[in-house]
């Protein structure tokens, strides 16, 4: 997670801020086996996705209090 937050601390450069590191990273991170094997397409995979990426953008705007 620090080194995701060393990435966004480029993000007028790179244009990878928190938000976008999570949505890139979330479904790696926050992966479910349950969610695979049940096969979940269309709606209920994107929205899987979305509060995946909360959940990780959450934990990197707080890394400092978190870790």
């Amino acid at each position: 997670m620090r080194h995701l937050l060393r990435m966004a601390a480029y993000s007028s450069q790179t244009n990878m801020h928190a938000r976008n590191l999570a949505i890139v990273w979330a479904p790696n991170l926050l992966r479910s086996k349950e969610i695979e094997a049940s096969g979940f397409n269309g709606t209920a995979a994107f929205m899987e996705v979305r509060v995946q990426s909360i959940v990780v953008e959450f934990i990197l705007t707080h890394v400092e209090q978190l870790f």
